[in-house]
Order: C-alpha cells, then sequence, then structure tokens
C-alpha cells in the first residue's frame, strides 16, 4: 500500500450497514406486539406521573349502580351526597335520602336539584359555620322551580318542579368550632322558626363537629344522645364516618391491590365496634325520649 494516499490509509475496507427500514421490513412488528408496547408505554407514563386509572366514569357509574342496587335488594337504605346535577339521574331511584355538602349548600343549582328529587334532602351549615345558608338553601329547595337539566334519556330539557317539603339542616361545624350541644340546637331551632321551616336538625359528628379527629365522633353523638334522651325533639339524626376498621390510608404506590380492607381511603373513621357502641347509645337514647313524651 503506497504512502501516497491521503484518506483510508489504515483502512481496509467498509462494508455497508443495513438500514433500519430494511430490518424493520424483514421483521415487522406484529399487531400484538405493537398493542403491548403502546399499553406499556402509557402504564410506565402513569406510573412516572403517579396516576392510576381512575377518571373512567362510565365505569364508575355502572359500578356505583350496581353497588346502589345490591345494596338495597338486601334491605339497605342508602344514601349519597348531591355533588353535581347530572350523575342523580343515574341512580336517584335508588336513593333514600341526600345531602348538599358544606361547600355547595349555597349553590342555586343543587337547590333546584334538592326541589325536584323524590327523597329527602339535608342542607349542610357553610364550612365557616354559618348556618343561614342552610335553612335559605332549605327554604328555596320547598319553593317550585324551573331550570335546565337532563331527562333520564340524557336530552337536555326545562325541568319544572314541584318543591321539595322533606328537607332539614345538617349541623357540621365550621371554622369557628363545633355546633353540636343544646345551645347550638337552639340557636338552630330559633332561626327555623323565623323563616317559617320545620325544626328538623340532624347533627354531623365528624367534620368541623370532630375537629377532624374520628376518635371524638363518639364524644359528639355521646352529647347528641343526651340530649335527645332529655327529650330533644328537634334532633331527627346523625352522620357518623365509619368503615371496619378505624383511620384512613392513602392509596399505595403499589396501586389499589395494596390497599387495606375496610380502612377507608377519605376521611378517618371509627371502627365498626365503636359504632355499634354509638348507634346503640342513640337507640338507648331514643327509647328514652319515647318514654318522656308519653309520660307528658
Amino acid at each position: 500500500m503506497t504512502r501516497d494516499l491521503i484518506e483510508d490509509y489504515r483502512i481496509q475496507g467498509y462494508n455497508a450497514l443495513l438500514t433500519p427500514t430494511y430490518v424493520k421490513e424483514e421483521f415487522p412488528i406484529s399487531d400484538a406486539s405493537r398493542k403491548t408496547v403502546l399499553q406499556a408505554r402509557l402504564e410506565i407514563a402513569d406510573i412516572i406521573q403517579k396516576k392510576d386509572d381512575s377518571f373512567d366514569i362510565n365505569k364508575g357509574l355502572r359500578i356505583a349502580r350496581n353497588l346502589l342496587n345490591e345494596l338495597t335488594h338486601m334491605g339497605m337504605p342508602v344514601s349519597v351526597e348531591l355533588l353535581d346535577t347530572i350523575t342523580p339521574q343515574y341512580i336517584a331511584d335508588l336513593v333514600s335520602w341526600g345531602a348538599i355538602g358544606a361547600r355547595t349548600t349555597e349553590s342555586q343549582l343543587h337547590r333546584e336539584l334538592a326541589s325536584g328529587v323524590s327523597f329527602p334532602v339535608g342542607f349542610k351549615n357553610g364550612t365557616d359555620g354559618n348556618l343561614g345558608v342552610a335553612v335559605d338553601g332549605m327554604g328555596a329547595a320547598a319553593a317550585p322551580h324551573h331550570f335546565l337539566g337532563l331527562n333520564s334519556a340524557g336530552v337536555v330539557c326545562i325541568i319544572h318542579t314541584t318543591g321539595n317539603q322533606d328537607c332539614h339542616v345538617i349541623l357540621r361545624g365550621g371554622k369557628k368550632g363545633p355546633n353540636y350541644e343544646k345551645k347550638h340546637v337552639e340557636e338552630a331551632k330559633q332561626l327555623l322558626k323565623k323563616s317559617g321551616l320545620p325544626t328538623s336538625i340532624m347533627i354531623d359528628c365528624s367534620h368541623g363537629n370532630s375537629n377532624k379527629d374520628h376518635k371524638n365522633q363518639p364524644k359528639v353523638a355521646q352529647c347528641i344522645a343526651d340530649q335527645v334522651s332529655q327529650g330533644e325533639d328537634a334532633l331527627v339524626g346523625v352522620m357518623i364516618e365509619s368503615h371496619l376498621y378505624e383511620g384512613k390510608q392513602s392509596v399505595p404506590n403499589e396501586g389499589l391491590c395494596a390497599l387495606k380492607y375496610g380502612v377507608s381511603i377519605t376521611d378517618a373513621c371509627i371502627d365498626w365496634k365503636d359504632t355499634e357502641h354509638v348507634l346503640s347509645g342513640l337507640a338507648a337514647a331514643v327509647n328514652k325520649r319515647r318514654k318522656k313524651i308519653c309520660l307528658e
């Protein structure tokens, strides 16, 4: 080899490299492989972004209706919080009682909805503890309304309601503190009377009334039981956050399969043993009230 070469002096030769297109055409990806890769990429991306496969609303609606159907078939009445004005069309025929939450009790849309549903509805006081908004909501729901909504066929239409007379307020506490004691019940009664509304009051043992500590719920329930046993007839019900086991849990990194059975994934709850004790105490208080009323 002559030293006169200024290029490739120490190169023995070049072999052509197959192009990516040539190799892909020789060994094309199958439809099954393509599906596997795409699905895996999405799942890996969701893991990195700490997402799961939630927000499948169509699936959720089916699960919700099936669950309520099974429960009512067993003889168990169910209640729900009315979070929006559309989903009730999917489950309302299975609901015995509904609640308007503290953050939506001022919503005109929710008040209109409450005026037309076929079951009793409770209005919670505001997150700041203001009971006036719940009383206003109760009064608004009792009146007829005309508004836009969906019928059971999913068609947007003008809905005409007759008003819902089976409404009440729910004392759930607030930023200013709890409101489950006798003085709070008396204040609520006076406000309802002033507005010309029935003095029907439910007390939420959780949220602001428990200072967001589930272990305080039995204490709140005991205070309610004491009032009932003394003859307070304005108290018509309680709300208790209860589950099989106490406390709460977050969705683990391993996914839904790693969740502990019977433990809440939302608000912390009292366990079943404490629930039985609370309900027994309330039942005994109701019996005492009945006897007291009979004697009077």
